[in-house]
């Protein structure tokens, strides 16, 4: 199995095979369908809004608009960093079935992720991620699914690189991801993988296995805000599985009607792991950092 692409295959057959169980079961506690499906017909969109699977609220690759602030703690060093993030997956087309309104639909993502130095006069440029991929996602009943085939690339800011010791390295991939979620009320939880199959620097390490939980509010706590929140676990082959856990929670402000899609996040959050910047992949040591952000959804 050390042929990249028979591990590309690989997880697509899994996924499958998930897929089909899983809403199997579901259909088995249901009625069957000749006893209930009435007429139906497939209503097509182009460019529609919003995804038929959810983003994934603590995901730190998830593209996004957001500022935070962060304090860092690595080994005994504390470092405050500003984190920017400038992304979104744009809708192209939708497929779906007006009877029980499962579908599919493919989408375009692109977005990048940058961390600035607080501490220095300039506010360093540490490192920036970019992102840009082709997600397919699929929806059944509380089912939902997405396959996002992607490109990262990472790199160093130039003032950090002027008194940094870290060595600078080519960091790019492209990698197929996973992931499949069950939503029950406000809670919402999924698993997944992802397989890296073109890398540098070449020994990079090639799967990530993922899990998580999130809560969606549905009365408002304070003013308009709604409670949400997210706990993503990763586990990487490059850090030999150890655990990486991010945690976000806080309020969720929604536009009103046609524009209740767009929201704004007043968010903490936590994180506690290897470094998951691009740039830093080979540090060998944990770091946890805590602080607060402002999330754009449009």
């Amino acid at each position: 199995m050390d042929n990249p692409y028979s591990r590309v295959l690989l997880l697509i057959s899994v996924t499958a095979v998930l897929l089909l169980a899983t809403t199997d079961a579901v259909a088995s506690n249901e009625a069957p369908v000749s006893a209930t499906k009435g007429p139906g017909s497939v209503q097509t969109t182009f460019l529609p809004v919003g995804d038929l699977f959810k983003p994934l609220i603590a995901d730190l690759k998830q593209p996004r608009f957001y500022v935070s602030y962060h304090r860092y703690q690595h080994a005994s060093e504390t470092v405050n960093i500003s984190s920017v993030g400038v992304g979104e997956s744009f809708g192209l087309y939708r497929v779906v079935d007006t009877f029980d309104d499962s579908g599919w639909q493919v989408n375009f993502a692109g977005g990048l992720l940058a961390q600035f130095n607080l501490d220095t006069s300039s506010k360093d440029l540490l490192n920036t991620d970019y992102f840009v991929g082709v997600p397919i996602s699929y929806r059944t009943g509380a089912l939902s699914w997405r396959a996002n085939l992607y490109h990262q690339s990472s790199h160093l800011g130039d003032e950090y690189l002027l008194h940094a010791t870290t060595r600078r390295v080519e960091f790019s991939y492209e990698a197929l991801n996973v992931t499949g979620s069950y939503e029950l009320h406000e809670w919402r939880g999924y698993l997944g993988g992802e397989v890296i199959f073109r890398k540098q620097p070449h020994d990079l390490k090639t799967l990530m296995a993922q899990a998580g939980i999130e809560y969606y509010g549905s009365s408002p706590w304070w003013g308009r805000g709604t409670p949400v929140g997210g706990l993503d676990l990763k586990c990487t082959e490059e850090h030999h599985w150890a655990v990486n856990a991010s945690i976000s929670a806080g309020l969720e402000f929604r536009g009103d009607p046609p524009g209740d899609h767009r929201y704004i996040r007043i968010m903490l959050d936590g994180y506690r792991g290897f470094n998951p910047h691009g740039q830093f992949y080979t540090d060998n040591m944990r770091l946890n950092y805590y602080g607060a952000g402002v999330y754009w959804g449009f």
